[in-house]
């Protein structure tokens, strides 16, 4: 009797697991199909520098942008916004429709101001911490979002790609985008062969001055053009701007971008420093007054559609009389 009450409860333990290996496998596969038919029916669907799969069951309208340089992006791929942040008029000049909602800083977004604007489709950017979490907020809202990282010309080609996409106006990738690189590519074919000029990078700000690498738009260009910059062998200028290490260097440039809402309190910063030790004095750069003090608009912002301006104004620096090809 106990035998066969023990193949009884061993048959349906077996059945009911059956059922539910069904039930799981069921629900797989209907949710690989949703996720399937979602992909098909898309209007458009990417993947942003955060790794997440965006998809947009229809083409935008109603976009926000909160950082003032992907606004103007989007506006160069022919799009329109009925939400920025402050920055798109402080640092950008962008003139926009007196119905655009201005939603505060780009570290901390007002959200409710965002919402309000009733956007279809948000664009973020991935380097601020304020941004990317809110990640939930804008998912529970069900509105799709993307998060930009743009560091390099290709960076930006890349996103203006897809804003062209989304927009339907490839001839402005062409015209903001493509036709650009070919002034980048004749600038770095026109480097002289064999010069491979050494440059020590600052970013000033008004509390200090801090050495910087190459993953920066400045960086970025110096090391297009061929030039070293000398942090980048070095990380403890990173850290602190040792004077023997810089003098070992003795850099034949020192390039300078600033940060912050004052650029005359970044250069006092700029000047204090290089009175602080009388060794600045002796260096190659200094004393043949190879000292540059970069435009923000082109190589601390996004420089946008004017990528090029920023590779052959850093080439007639460095490279003095020789012409682009």
């Amino acid at each position: 009797m106990k035998r066969k009450l023990f193949c009884l409860l061993t048959a349906m333990l077996l059945l009911l697991s059956a059922c539910t290996g069904t039930t799981s496998e069921q629900n797989t596969d209907s949710s690989s199909q949703k996720e399937q038919q979602e992909q098909n029916t898309a209007y458009y669907q990417f993947e942003d520098s955060l790794g997440n799969v965006v998809t947009l069951q229809e083409q935008p309208k109603r976009v926000a942008a909160l950082m003032g340089s992907y606004a103007e992006t989007w506006l160069l791929s022919g799009g329109e916004l009925v939400a920025v942040t402050q920055d798109a008029y402080d640092e950008r000049g962008l003139e926009l429709s007196e119905d655009t909602v201005n939603v505060g800083t780009n570290q901390q977004p007002d959200m409710e101001a965002l919402f309000a604007a009733e956007p279809d489709f948000v664009i973020l950017t991935a380097d601020m911490e304020g941004q990317v979490n809110m990640k939930e907020s804008l998912a529970s809202a069900g509105i799709p979002a993307a998060w930009f990282k743009v560091e390099s010309f290709e960076d930006y080609l890349w996103m203006l790609n897809i804003c062209t996409d989304l927009t339907g106006r490839k001839d402005l990738y062409e015209q903001n985008g493509t036709s650009i690189q070919a002034t980048i590519d004749e600038t770095i074919a026109a480097v002289p062969e064999g010069e491979k000029p050494t440059v020590l990078l600052l970013r000033a700000y008004s509390t200090g001055v801090r050495a910087k690498n190459s993953d920066n738009i400045a960086g970025q260009v110096i090391a297009d053009l061929g030039a070293i910059n000398i942090a980048d062998s070095d990380a403890g200028l990173l850290e602190d701007l040792q004077m023997e290490s810089i003098l070992a260097a003795d850099p034949d440039y020192i390039l300078v971008t600033t940060m912050g809402s004052s650029e005359e309190a970044a250069l006092a910063s700029l000047e204090e420093l290089f009175n602080s030790d009388p060794a600045w004095q002796s260096l190659t750069a200094m004393k043949e007054d190879r000292v540059e003090i970069l435009p923000k608009n082109l190589f601390h912002y996004k420089p946008n559609a004017k990528w090029g301006e920023s590779y052959t104004m850093l080439f007639e620096i460095l490279y003095g009389d020789h012409e682009t090809a």
